[in-house]
């Protein structure tokens, strides 16, 4: 009897806009596995995961595996791989340890040469399509920062914290935002910051210690001047400013 290995996954936006949950394919390969007379040697969940790379910890184990399985099943390719690059290195591995592949929505196999190569054409149209759903994304956030309002970063930077779309200040970190400015203006470098700033016990705002690097980041990020910057694009942002614009451009230069 062949052992089958499922492999099911969808991303957060992915189940959020399709609705097709891990438990939905898994049922249906399930039941495959049924019909074909297959056993189910393994399920392997991957939840959240993008299918554009391969740091996907089910994945791994999956191949980790492969001495568990014969055939790896998944419902739809793109299940497995967004990008044809990977899915070929997969497919080269597959075939050095025997093992084969099979798609069930797209009934390709690895069993003929037709299905291999058909299997490698529809293999291309989802990695278009993932590029061409990434370009419009890309063209949504451009027109955000040169039009839109609100910021454009990820995370919550020093001073700040990102929330209900917009930042707002944290003020003892806003002091010490401006205290670097101050420090930093009056001639002091990198580093003699930096130890100022550990010696004083002050951290970011994760924890830990502060770095040249971090340090930096402050100093040469013009969301304390009251702007956003993404991309290259910097516009006005609809934030509070934590020091002047003046004095951000004594240090960089003009924004604008």
């Amino acid at each position: 009897m062949r052992r089958a290995a499922l492999y099911v996954r969808v991303s957060t936006e992915e189940q959020a806009r399709e609705g097709f949950s891990l438990d939905a394919q898994t049922e249906r390969l399930e039941a495959y596995c049924r019909l074909k007379e297959w056993m189910i040697s393994d399920i392997y969940r991957e939840e959240g995961y993008s299918g554009r790379n391969t740091e996907r910890p089910e994945y791994k184990r999956m191949l980790e595996e492969h001495e568990n399985w014969d055939v790896l099943l998944v419902l739809k390719m793109d299940r497995i791989h967004r990008n044809s690059v990977n899915f070929t290195l997969m497919m080269d591995e597959l075939r050095r340890k025997g093992k084969e592949f099979s798609s069930m929505q797209e009934k390709f196999d690895t069993v003929t040469p037709m299905g291999r190569f058909a299997m490698d054409i529809v293999q291309r149209i989802a990695q278009l399509e993932s590029e061409q759903i990434g370009d419009r994304v890309k063209m949504g956030m451009v027109r955000k920062a040169k039009f839109g309002t609100g910021y454009m970063g990820s995370g919550h930077p020093y001073g700040y914290v990102y929330e209900r779309g917009s930042l707002t200040i944290v003020e003892y970190e806003a002091e010490v935002v401006r205290d670097i400015y101050s420090m930093h203006r009056g001639g002091m470098s990198l580093r003699s910051i930096t130890d100022t700033l550990n010696n004083s016990l002050i951290q970011p705002k994760k924890g830990g210690r502060w770095s040249h690097q971090s340090v930096s980041k402050i100093l040469h990020n013009p969301v304390y001047a009251g702007y956003i910057r993404w991309d290259g694009i910097v516009r006005s942002g609809d934030h509070e400013a934590i020091i002047g614009q003046e004095i951000y451009e004594s240090i960089n230069g003009p924004i604008e």
